[in-house]
């Protein structure tokens, strides 16, 4: 997916880019962390979630726990979000 896709992927997407900034500021955030911060529904954030570590803007920094997962925002996600939040 070219820079540009990218960067447009989250600009249309208020949950995508209001996730990257919150982890953003912080080095790692557990998800019950993001939905309490984003005050957004599990089953939204769980997508959310799915959406940006596939396209490589976030990472899982502990994928084998099942029951608390910790996040990251990537370098690419840092430039990602700073075009997007640019363009909108």
């Amino acid at each position: 997916m070219s820079n540009a896709s990218l960067i447009s992927f989250v600009a249309r997407s208020k949950r995508r880019r209001e996730t990257l900034t919150l982890l953003s500021r912080s080095w790692r955030l557990s998800q019950p962390e993001i939905m309490r911060g984003l005050k957004q529904y599990k089953s939204h954030n769980s997508r959310t979630l799915k959406e940006l570590s596939d396209k490589g803007l976030i990472v899982c920094i502990n994928p084998k726990d099942r029951a608390f997962k910790f996040y990251k925002i990537t370098k690419k996600g840092k430039d990602v979000l700073e075009e997007a939040t640019r363009i909108s």
